[in-house]
């Protein structure tokens, strides 16, 4: 990543919490100075304020980017401390959920590029992903806060801002989903006679070891579920309860990720 427009002119990160914090992390693992960055936030860590970045300081007059890293809740009373840096020559970044592009143009100036980005929480470990949508951005703008976002892991880019909403239902909101995968997955197998310690380490094993090779893989995921299913083995004896069109995973997980997806959609809408 060329940080060389972010050495010239510093970056802002507004919220430095757990993903305020992972993004920093990535950042100054891959060479960032930190006495580049400007962290405001009202209760910094003893790691941020320990790593050597400006905390609580006066701000440079342009920095090439703010990123936005609040809670929704917060944002009504930490962005005006951004205002001053609207109308062009900033960039904008925000990872904070259901807060659309539009929010911040009524504060920071319709001229201002604003990027929305929706990260998820594997980013604390390098192994998020992150969809991006822009305003007036331009090509170069969108590459610098995409390779900003790739410190934490993988980065699409979507068409319209309206898609937002079915990323938030799929990769937002899709570790929890994943998360209670592992719990209903130990629970029962402690229910068919393991401990539950053991039954726990099989369950995070074999998910973070299925989804580590769904990505490396060539097949696609389909083809390797073929290619574990024997004919009238275990695997098809419980693919069969799994896959069932009407009291299986497909419908189940329509509905989930539709329910989190219009959430989302009232949440953008205030």
């Amino acid at each position: 990543m060329d940080m060389s427009v972010v050495a010239a002119r510093g970056l802002v990160l507004l919220g430095c919490g757990k993903m305020g914090s992972a993004m920093l992390a990535g950042w100054l693992e891959q060479g960032l100075d930190p006495t580049y960055v400007y962290v405001l936030d009202p209760a910094p860590s003893d790691w941020v304020r320990g790593i050597g970045v400006h905390v609580n300081t006066e701000l440079p007059d342009a920095p090439a980017v703010a990123l936005i890293a609040v809670k929704p809740q917060m944002m009504g009373d930490a962005l005006p401390r951004l205002q001053a840096l609207g109308g062009g020559r900033t960039l904008f970044v925000s990872v904070a959920a259901g807060t659309p592009i539009a929010a911040f143009e009524a504060v920071l100036g319709a001229g201002s590029p604003i990027i929305r980005a929706m990260p998820n929480t594997p980013a604390a470990v390098g192994r998020g992903i992150t969809a991006i949508i822009g305003n007036s951005a331009g090509q170069a703008q969108l590459d610098l806060a995409e390779g900003l976002l790739s410190a934490v892991g993988q980065v699409v880019r979507l068409e319209d801002e309206a898609q937002m909403d079915a990323v938030t239902g799929v990769s937002g909101s899709g570790p929890a989903y994943v998360f209670h995968l592992i719990e209903t997955l130990a629970a029962a197998g402690a229910a068919q006679g393991l401990s539950a310690e053991l039954a726990m380490q099989l369950a995070k094993a074999t998910v973070a070891g299925a989804g580590a090779l769904a990505e490396a893989a060539d097949e696609t995921p389909t083809q390797l579920r073929v290619n574990v299913t024997s004919p009238n083995g275990t695997t098809q004896a419980g693919l069969e309860v799994l896959m069932d069109k009407e009291t299986g995973l497909p419908p189940l997980v329509a509905a989930t990720v539709a329910a989190a997806t219009e959430r989302s959609k009232d949440l953008s809408r205030g």
